[in-house]
């Protein structure tokens, strides 16, 4: 079937319309971080408390960013002259591409920005207006000004503020090229000192570009720079200034055509068709084509590898790889800055940003990143040579870079200590579960478990033994094919392989194969499984091959349940490797929202359970909490309150309280209370005035596993709630059963939980 181009683009305007509408026009809010509740709270925040900030920042200017926003605020500031692909639209027209750049920021490095639009097209009148923000903002980020404008506008800022001014534009576009071409060199096999380049747009862009590579290594002599007007050379006057004429060339020659011969790299940033085939041609082998023009790149990748089949290629656009997207740049080179206060954004910065990112392409690829871009091929190459910006890597590999760039150059007025640490704190901005997770991974790191997954050719579970081999001790025994899981470990482009880096298990022809259906026999035999069910069961069912290897003492603890229904994990986990003194008694998840953990018990394991059970729940749910070094307060949560309805769920939790109180409890627990009074510590002074728990409770227990599961699942997808878990709790940490919505970070936190010994929370 036929596109049509029309429609195509007219359902792309409806839609974008309705997003910039709807539900509220535009794309920012302003929200207070502090509360505004009663006449203490606005004493404090207004009249007469806020005159205390202000005499701390009166006696010391540097405590604005102590005691207000300014250390983590940024402007946005255009006038409206060049907007990408509209050109001069004017200020007022500029504003949702900037309420986009605010948004941007606000994603990917958490700064907050405000987006000024100014109706002033004298630079120097602009660039008065900039210099007057500075007691507003941490620093300013300049956009779609003009050239040479812009030139004007960035030096005199520059010279001015005591605070980064960057110029988007121009630096942001630099750095990711630089990255880009850096990354392509390396794949070329080519460094930049040897290099002939060959560049269409006399822009801000384009000589910024140029300025970088320079940084980067390539000779000035090398660079040969054509504008609408031609090559720019010695002796022309037509449309110059200072910044094409450092790069113009002592020659004869006068035309990209003639100029394009042996040229190893073309930089694009003009406009569409500009670089021919027959031009391509002239290039070297393997040349290196970055075709940046938007919408319309100087040549499309298809057209370029019809002549060079082996063209590294990059462009503007999002619909062929390596996309040159500013988006790497600017939220984390501002993020880096900010977090020092640094007085400037200077050389040595963005070439730290330039190696930080093309660093971050040459990684693995996060499961994030994968999961963002299905279908894409994200190993590092030709196609690959800069990183997806929705790495939530990228904070914490860039903005380090860019704060210890800072601090060695002498432009920061709040070094940083320990990077190390810095870094970390910047990853738990976008890995929400890595502060609660931090005490488990440690214990996991100290312990070196041997973990079996169960379901090893799953994507996730790949990438998860990728990241146990990165962050812990652990040792991953995949279950599965090897040559399956060879493929997509290439595919994926991970580092780890089969074999080498760690253990299968082939269900389909294993030397093992005789051991473990032998000794499932011996377990299942009074259960009427028959040698021949139970050779069949170790050569389909990976589950009950994962819950044998635990037994038999080949692995520590096993995962499953990427697929599949929960409780039938459950029957052959609980076959193998109950009995005893193990025992399923509950599934315990931890939903991490914005304001605080949250713990949800029993979401899983029984339907209704008894007083005896619901007991058990409580008991391994305290002993749980204190894995991520939280001290449990828990609920038990019922339509009942307090014995105010006889209801069978407000039933068998008053009397699992009965039985938790007769034996001494070194943990907090109450109920039977609804849920809002359960995390509202106001309300429950006022419904039950001696209730032994004090404050929010951490922890929900349910009489019945529609409740929990219903509360955890309202929480993850209605709350923005990050689930960790479910957790198995009476099993020894022996066992565990995710659910087939986990991701390769979900798998990795349930790892880091299986790789930590009993004893470090019996």
């Amino acid at each position: 079937m036929t596109k049509n181009p029309k429609s195509d683009t007219q359902t792309l305007r409806d839609a974008a319309l309705h997003y910039h509408a709807y539900p509220n026009p535009g794309k920012l809010e302003i929200r207070a971080t502090k509360p505004m509740a009663n006449g203490r709270d606005l004493a404090r925040a207004y009249s007469p408390g806020v005159a205390e900030a202000c005499i701390e920042i009166k006696s010391d200017p540097a405590d604005a960013a102590k005691y207000t926003s300014r250390g983590n605020l940024v402007a946005v500031v255009t006038n409206g002259t060049a907007v990408l692909g509209l050109g001069n639209i004017g200020a007022l027209a500029s504003k949702p591409v900037m309420e986009g750049k605010a948004v941007l920021f606000k994603k990917f490095a958490s700064i907050d920005c405000f987006d000024i639009e100014v109706n002033e097209s004298d630079p120097e009148k602009l660039a008065d207006i900039v210099c007057a923000l500075e007691p507003t903002f941490g620093a300013i980020n300049l956009e779609d000004i003009k050239a040479p404008d812009c030139f004007i506008v960035e030096k005199i800022c520059r010279e001015r503020m005591n605070i980064p001014v960057f110029h988007d534009d121009q630096h942001g576009t630099a750095i990711v090229v630089g990255a880009a071409a850096k990354n392509a060199l390396h794949v070329a096999g080519k460094r930049f000192e040897d290099i002939k380049i060959v560049s269409t747009g006399g822009g801000a862009a384009g000589i910024a570009c140029l300025n970088m590579l320079v940084k980067l290594g390539v000779k000035r002599e090398n660079i040969w720079l054509c504008d609408l007007h031609g090559l720019v050379y010695e002796g022309r006057t037509e449309d110059m200034n200072p910044h094409k004429s450092a790069f113009a060339q002592n020659t004869d020659l006068r035309t990209l055509d003639q100029v394009i011969d042996g040229a190893d790299l073309f930089l694009g940033l003009s406009g569409p068709n500009v670089l021919k085939p027959e031009m391509v041609a002239k290039m070297t082998d393997r040349p290196i084509i970055f075709a940046l023009a938007n919408p319309n790149p100087e040549i499309l990748p298809d057209v370029a590898r019809e002549v060079s089949p082996n063209a590294i290629i990059a462009t503007g656009r999002s619909d062929f790889p390596n996309q040159v997207n500013n988006v790497l740049c600017f939220p984390f080179i501002f993020r880096g800055a900010l977090d020092v206060g640094a007085t400037e954004i200077n050389d040595e910065m963005q070439i730290a940003c330039v190696e930080g990112i093309a660093e971050m392409a040459r990684m693995t690829t996060s499961a994030e990143a994968a999961a963002a871009y299905q279908g894409e091929q994200l190993t590092f190459g030709a196609d690959y040579l800069i990183p997806k910006p929705f790495d939530p890597r990228l904070v914490g590999v860039v903005s380090s870079a860019v704060a210890k760039a800072a601090m060695e150059s002498g432009v920061a007025q709040r070094p940083i200590d320990d990077l190390a640490a810095y870094r970390a704190k910047l990853n738990q901005t976008v890995f929400k579960s890595a502060l609660l997770m931090k005490p488990v991974f440690e214990a996991a790191k100290a312990a070196a478990r041997r973990i079996v997954f169960t379901e090893g050719e799953d994507e996730r579970v790949l990438r998860t033994a990728q990241g146990i081999l990165e962050e812990t001790t652990e040792t991953p025994i995949l279950i599965g094919r090897p040559e399956v899981i060879e493929t997509r470990c290439e595919r994926l482009g991970l580092r780890i392989r089969p074999g080498t880096d760690f253990q299968i298990v082939n269900p389909e022809n294993d030397p093992r194969y005789y051991d473990y259906w032998t000794s499932y026999h011996r377990v299942m035999q009074r259960e009427g499984v028959t040698p021949d069910l139970a050779k069949a069961i170790m050569r389909t069912n990976t589950t009950a091959i994962g819950a044998i290897m635990v037994h038999r003492g080949e692995a520590d603890s096993m995962i499953c349940g990427t697929f599949g229904e929960y409780r039938w994990h459950m029957n052959y986990v609980n076959q193998v490797l109950g009995g005893g003194t193990y025992e399923p008694h509950g599934a315990l998840s931890l939903v991490i929202l914005e304001d605080g953990p949250l713990f949800i018990g029993d979401t899983h394991v029984r339907i209704e359970p008894t007083p005896e059970q619901i007991a058990q729940t409580v008991i391994g749910a305290a002993r749980h909490v204190r894995r991520f070094g939280l001290e449990p307060k828990i609920a038990l949560c019922s339509q009942s309150q307090f014995g105010n309805t006889r209801c069978d769920s407000g039933a068998r939790l008053r009397a699992a309280i009965q039985i938790l109180d007769e034996t001494p409890r070194d943990f907090i627990y109450e109920g039977e209370m609804n849920i809002d009074t359960a995390l509202d510590p106001e309300l429950r002074a006022r419904i039950f005035p001696n209730s032994r728990l004090e404050g929010e409770a951490n922890v929900l227990i349910f009489a019945h596993a529609d409740a929990a599961s219903g509360v955890r699942n309202i929480l993850k997808m209605r709350a923005g709630g990050l689930e960790v878990g479910p957790i198995l709790m009476g099993m020894g940490n022996r066992a565990h059963i995710v659910s087939p919505s986990i991701t390769a970070r979900g798998l990795l936190n349930m790892a880091a939980i299986a790789g930590t010994p009993v004893t470090h929370y019996s």
